[in-house]
């Protein structure tokens, strides 16, 4: 039975995930810290042979997939559907200045993301079930590859989250860090977690000042 290798990585770092804002929809560039990392993914990753690199169509994911994809001589390739969710009004804010602002809000987020929507938002379940379309669709494309997807944090805690066969209202069980790379093998039927949000790639980066 043919595998399909998954290396799920979060871009790198940005100046509002720094400062932890909600980016959501919106094209935030990477820092020079962000690119760095996206340069150790890269390297820890040149030894793979990967058949394609994917990426969420968003500057930072898209950057990063760049430098990720270079090594192997690849193309990064766009799939609209790995994009991060739309966080409608709470797009900008700090997480404290959303919990000011949106105080209802701000308890169901961190309590029952699930059955909650941002104002002017994506609803989590419908982020989840684009994610997972997407994911099905790179398994019947990519049977037997070993394929680099670059994507961001809800995204990747929703793959994590479908491969141990939980869903979205599981979604702070896993952590999704700036250039962590994930790896999940993909069967018909089944899927295999093997390394979760890693980041040994990335000792020895000076933090950055952001």
């Amino acid at each position: 039975m043919k595998t399909l290798r998954l290396l799920a990585v979060r871009h790198g770092a940005t100046e509002w995930s720094q400062a932890r804002r909600f980016a959501g929809s919106q094209d935030i560039p990477l820092t020079a810290h962000g690119r760095l990392q996206a340069e150790a993914v890269a390297q820890a990753l040149a030894g793979t042979s990967a058949a394609a690199v994917y990426t969420s169509p968003l500057e930072r994911a898209r950057t990063s997939a760049e430098v990720i994809a270079k090594p192997h001589r690849l193309e990064a390739i766009i799939e609209p559907d790995f994009r991060e969710m739309a966080f409608g009004a709470w797009e900008g804010l700090t997480r404290d200045e959303m919990a000011t602002r949106f105080p209802a809000e701000a308890v169901a987020w961190a309590s029952t993301p699930h059955v909650l929507t941002p104002p002017q938002g994506e609803p989590l379940a419908a982020v989840d079930s684009r994610v997972r379309a997407a994911l099905a669709a790179l398994f019947e494309r990519h049977r037997g590859d070993t394929v680099i997807l670059v994507s961001h944090a809800i995204v990747m805690r929703l793959i994590v989250l479908a491969a141990l066969g939980l869903g979205p209202e599981r979604l702070w069980s896993v952590d999704a860090s700036p250039a962590g790379i994930t790896e999940i093998d993909y069967q018909e039927d089944w899927a295999t977690v093997h390394r979760l949000n890693t980041l040994a790639h990335l000792d020895g980066l000076r933090e950055d000042p952001a």
